[in-house]
């Protein structure tokens, strides 16, 4: 498979850099768990159907303690509009509860802990370990997997490798935003269906238009 040179990705994010230097989850939160509760709770799901029932739940509970207190009963009115709410609703509630027991209610910042907990996959805990502390990491979702092999920035056919192949040729001084400015690219320019190729600012750059 043909990859990027070296320049080319530098160029590929120096653009997203300039356009956009300091890009943002899309997703509303106030502290570490209830960044991680929400990321939960994105699976198969927009973002916008999650900030719409964790606005309304976390204005009542917003720490694994108040959750926990509502149960699944009290927990699945407020997530009931986000699909797979019923197994999301067993996810957090288990979520809270280990938090509790085994972390003092705070959430931990490594990627094996995190996978300790209910509901939360790699791709979750890299999100948590990007947004929340920091670190170098990748996670990759259905936009990743998607554009990184198109544009020529990543090779691999699953998750774990596309986040293997970004990680090894995205330059370190870029990993702190780099998923962030891929998944809006996915979502807003190289779209699925319609991409916007005549508004993309790396066109050029992009194996797909060679």
């Amino acid at each position: 498979m043909k990859l990027l040179s070296e320049s080319e990705i530098e160029e590929v994010f120096n653009r997203f850099r300039k356009v956009n230097p300091n890009p943002q989850s899309e997703l509303k939160w106030t502290s570490p768990f209830t960044l991680l509760v929400a990321v939960v709770l994105s699976a198969q799901a927009t973002d916008k159907s999650v900030n719409i029932a964790t606005e309304k739940l976390y204005a009542v509970a917003d720490t694994p303690q108040k959750i926990l207190a509502l149960r699944e009963e009290g927990l699945i009115p407020y997530i009931k509009s986000i699909g797979l709410y019923k197994s999301k609703a067993k996810h957090v509630i288990e979520l809270c509860r280990k938090l509790i027991e085994d972390f003092n209610g705070e959430v931990p910042s490594t990627r094996e802990e995190l996978m300790t907990l209910s509901g939360v996959g790699r791709k979750t805990a890299n999100v948590v370990l990007n947004v929340v502390f920091h670190k170098p990491v990748m996670p990759v979702d259905t936009h990743l997997m998607r554009i990184c092999p198109k544009i020529g920035l990543a090779e691999g056919s699953t998750p774990e490798q596309i986040e293997t192949s970004l990680v090894e040729r995205i330059p370190s001084k870029f990993m702190e935003h780099a998923h962030h400015w891929l998944i809006l690219h996915g979502r807003y320019v190289c779209k699925a269906r319609n991409p916007l190729c005549g508004q993309c600012l790396i066109s050029d750059i992009c194996l797909h238009n060679q």
